[in-house]
């Protein structure tokens, strides 16, 4: 279990799991072996797997404890969730998540807070778990705040996405757990939601700053690494992808040079680094939890 500190701020990585799923050319429609070859010898073992060419996504969510709130930032796949593309994330029956979280000190009950960067089924699944046949709040005394583009977004999906909007986020607003709230919304001092749409129509990350010490949660805003050094590179599942394109060379930018701690949702373990300039676009530089 990895944990770091910022500032006063403590983070928990929450990993749920970590797979092979897809490969690099399946996820980003603009990734070429021409682009990859002189980077497969940092991307193998710890980003692509030598056995299947296919790129490791971890699946975690990130714990903050403030002097005020106990947070969960984004929740996983979850448990008895219909998702029809990745069997293995389909109706899931594992104890890991929650276990993890309680080998962190903190019983669902404790939470106070869920925030949600954007509502895709691998970052709010365990926003609900289902009990005697019914979804109910996995973490029934936290309020779950939402962008409220990103809700009317989801709420109006289509497909798969209509699955996900019924199992995790409906029964959320229908118990009175929901609070919807502006893509630049400030909870305190500490942090607050920056906008960063384009993967989503209400994507948020999700910033932090204490003692002068600044870090930022990125959701999928960029999935992988090459997205740094490729920034024009989509991922396949970007909603809009210009407006993606403009956001993430925005985000790099604000993180460029400047030590704030950018913690990814899909990055190789351990997820979490800094950003630096390199010739035309950006280098992630990893860092191991201090």
């Amino acid at each position: 279990m990895d944990d770091w500190s910022i500032g006063d701020i403590r983070v928990t990585r929450i990993l749920e799991m970590c797979d092979p799923l897809r490969t690099p050319s399946q996820w980003f429609p603009d990734c070429t072996d021409e682009a990859l070859q002189p980077h497969l010898h940092w991307l193998m073992p710890r980003s692509i797997s030598p056995e299947t060419g296919r790129i490791i996504l971890p699946i975690q969510s990130f714990l903050v404890r403030t002097g005020r709130h106990t947070i969960l930032i984004d929740g996983c796949v979850g448990n008895d969730k219909t998702i029809a593309d990745f069997p293995h994330w389909n109706h899931r029956t594992d104890g890991t998540f929650l276990q993890r979280l309680a080998n962190a000190g903190v019983a669902p009950e404790q939470i106070d807070l869920v925030l949600c960067t954007h509502l895709h089924v691998d970052h709010c699944g365990w926003n609900t778990r289902l009990v005697d046949g019914r979804w109910v709040p996995t973490f029934p005394n936290a309020r779950y705040i939402m962008a409220r583009r990103e809700f009317e977004a989801a709420q109006a999906g289509a497909g798969d996405a209509t699955r996900t909007y019924e199992e995790n986020v409906l029964p959320i607003v229908e118990a009175g757990r929901a609070v919807f709230v502006d893509m630049d919304h400030q909870l305190d001092d500490e942090i607050w939601l920056e906008p960063t749409p384009g993967h989503t129509p209400g994507h948020v990350a999700i910033a932090l700053r204490s003692r002068g010490v600044g870090a930022v949660f990125s959701g999928d805003v960029m999935h992988w690494p090459m997205q740094c050094i490729y920034p024009n590179w989509n991922f396949r599942w970007d909603t809009n992808p210009e407006e993606a394109r403009r956001t993430r060379w925005a985000f790099l930018e604000a993180c460029a040079e400047n030590g704030r701690i950018v913690m990814t949702s899909h990055f190789p373990l351990p997820s979490l680094g800094t950003v630096s300039r390199r010739q035309s676009s950006f280098w992630f530089n990893d860092h191991s939890p201090p």
